[in-house]
């Protein structure tokens, strides 16, 4: 078991231990509505060690920087880093940086974590020995559309089989949502990797398996995650999804396997099928079939669901396959980060 430099070793009682502190860096552009409570909600956690919090702000459009400003003159807990660029890896790569302890947790300013979040995060930390540890991104929907959202992104019809998705047992995991961090592995892999706009965690959750690490799911730590809210929102997340997937595994050869593979395989399918249909009917069996299981898989994980979301259940399969799939197809190789000569 793993301990850390800056906290002695677990007492026996719970009541006399000392827990270690955690440095916790958000990103944020465009939060002024949003950014005193998510810091308010961070701050007032169930945890018993020291918390710093830093914020990276970005070029925003509304007065976020006012906002940062006013809670880091309040609280001596929160400091206030620029990031530039305006980008999330760059905005997280700034907030280590500026940070000090040996636990850094990621929070992104919409996330709505637990009381206990830092609590399990560290126990787990010390009791498996991991580099990384996250749990599940818990999609909560208010309106019908997002209701409908948030089914099929805890579905493995849409989005696989990802523990982090659809939740599971804790155990060892290709990466996770967030993550609560030892500083030691995000040293040894040079933080996140600035050229990737999408699929950051993902990427470097990879090496820092590569490098020996482990990275562990903690079904307990579930944070509710609230989704777009309508079909041009979703289906723009997506297609950069897809996009930068596709860069990973061009820059990690090997990290490809069927679960990615199939959105982009339904949507050359369909298009085969239209393609061909006008000379050969039959070809509309492809896109007949794919629309057929989005139905049968809509009644299937629908239960539950308000009518007026079960309604546009399909629409938000459809979307989420098809914008990933065209996103993974159409992603250009000129995205791929040039090697180092």
């Amino acid at each position: 078991m793993k301990q850390f430099p800056d906290s002695p070793a677990p007492a026996s009682s719970p009541e006399t231990r000392v827990w270690p502190p955690i440095s916790i860096v958000i990103p944020v552009l465009n939060e002024e509505r949003h950014l005193r409570e998510a810091v308010r909600q961070v701050l007032s956690q169930r945890y018993d060690g020291p918390i710093e919090v830093v914020l990276a702000i970005g070029p925003s459009k509304d007065r976020t920087q006012e906002v940062a400003d006013a809670i880091a003159a309040e609280d001596p807990r929160v400091v206030v880093v620029p990031n530039p660029t305006g980008r999330t890896p760059n905005a997280l790569n700034a907030a280590i940086a500026a940070s000090r302890n040996a636990i850094v947790a990621r929070v992104d300013g919409h996330a709505m974590l637990p009381e206990d979040y830092l609590k399990v995060a560290v126990e787990t930390l010390e009791e498996t020995g991991a580099d990384n540890v996250g749990g599940v991104m818990a999609a909560e929907g208010v309106t019908p559309f997002e209701q409908a959202v948030a089914r099929a992104m805890t579905s493995k019809i849409g989005v696989g089989g990802a523990r982090f998705h659809t939740g599971g047992t804790a155990g060892p995991a290709d990466t996770v949502y967030l993550g609560v961090f030892r500083r030691e592995a995000l040293e040894r892999v040079g933080g996140y990797d600035e050229h990737f706009q999408r699929a950051q965690d993902w990427e470097m959750n990879h090496r820092i398996r590569e490098t020996g690490g482990l990275v562990w799911f903690q079904p307990r730590m579930r944070v509710s995650y609230r989704p777009r809210p309508n079909v041009k929102a979703l289906a723009k997340q997506y297609f950069h999804y897809g996009r930068w997937r596709r860069v990973v595994a061009r820059t990690h050869e090997g990290t490809i396997n069927l679960r990615y593979l199939a959105p982009p395989a339904a949507v050359l399918a369909i298009i085969l099928g239209l393609v061909v249909s006008p000379f050969f009917w039959p070809g509309l069996l492809l896109p007949g079939g794919y629309l057929a299981a989005i139905l049968a898989g809509s009644a299937l994980t629908g239960s539950g669901l308000p009518t007026s979301a079960l309604l546009r259940l399909p629409l938000v399969y459809m979307t989420m396959h098809m914008s990933w799939g065209w996103g993974f197809l159409t992603s250009p190789r000129s995205l791929v980060k040039p090697a180092k000569g």
